[in-house]
């Protein structure tokens, strides 16, 4: 059973598909299931940095990858950076390419008070912080 907001990878292909709606069947791509991406949110021991750091001027928020700045190379790069809202209501995702900044803003309007940040890097995988301006 797959569940809202998974990240899926066909290990054959390199198709990366997130789930909008759950249902009950198994995602499968070139005739292999696909592998879930498991979120890690430790990255004590890497010599790269994935996990999102989150920064707060006013109201508005920053999502940078890694405490040190994550390489934005063509062979290693952030695919994208992505916040979801506490209730799973809002998305925002944004893209990157090499050579890139590996950084996203939240502006004061949003509703990211409370949000998960995540990011998915093409060699190491699935990475996330938690938000709560009330902490």
């Amino acid at each position: 059973m797959t569940e809202q907001l998974q990240i899926y990878k066909c290990n054959v292909c390199g198709n990366i598909v997130e789930v909008v709606n759950q249902g009950t069947g198994e995602l499968v791509c070139c005739s292999v299931p696909m592998e879930q991406l498991q979120e890690h949110s430790n990255d004590d021991n890497a010599m790269e940095k994935h996990v999102p750091i989150i920064t707060m001027e006013g109201e508005n928020k920053t999502i940078r990858i890694g405490s040190i700045p994550h390489p934005m190379e063509k062979e290693h790069y952030i695919i994208f950076i992505e916040a979801i809202s506490a209730d799973k209501k809002y998305l925002k995702r944004k893209f990157l390419y090499p050579n890139e900044e590996p950084k996203m803003e939240l502006k004061a309007d949003c509703s990211y008070n409370e949000f998960t940040a995540r990011e998915l890097c093409n060699i190491h995988g699935l990475w996330k912080s938690e938000f709560n301006s009330k902490n």
